[in-house]
């Protein structure tokens, strides 16, 4: 099982950013996909979800209206439009698949993350 993040940078205050994960080794339309993220001395925080049909979504109060997470299940991928950035959302984004049956995924994976840094 292998996810991979990508997309992450420096911008200033109000830009946006796309990031991707992509997987493999399980199967992946199978699986919720959620996007976490992780700001230093702070815990790890549940940033979006979405089903494995891509039907159902939830975000996190902080990021709703401004962030949007998507995926292509004929791609093995998995994205967050941010929009409208802050400072505040500065963190290592993580990408993570939950453990399902369906999927043939016996366990919670995680990417290696990507940094996301949001200042002027």
């Amino acid at each position: 099982v292998q996810l991979v993040e990508s997309g992450g940078g420096l911008v200033e205050p109000g830009e946006s950013l796309r990031l991707s994960c992509a997987a493999s080794g399980f199967t992946f339309g199978g699986a919720a996909m959620s996007w976490y993220r992780q700001a230093p001395g702070k815990e790890r925080e549940e940033v979006a979800t979405i089903s494995g049909h891509g039907t159902a979504a939830q975000y996190a109060d902080s990021v709703k209206g401004r962030f949007t997470i998507s995926r292509d299940n004929a791609k093995n991928t998995v994205s967050l439009q941010m929009n409208s950035l802050k400072s505040e959302d500065t963190a290592v984004y993580y990408c993570k698949a939950t453990r399902s049956i369906g999927a043939s995924l016996p366990y919670d994976a995680w990417g290696q993350g990507t940094q996301v840094t949001v200042s002027s």
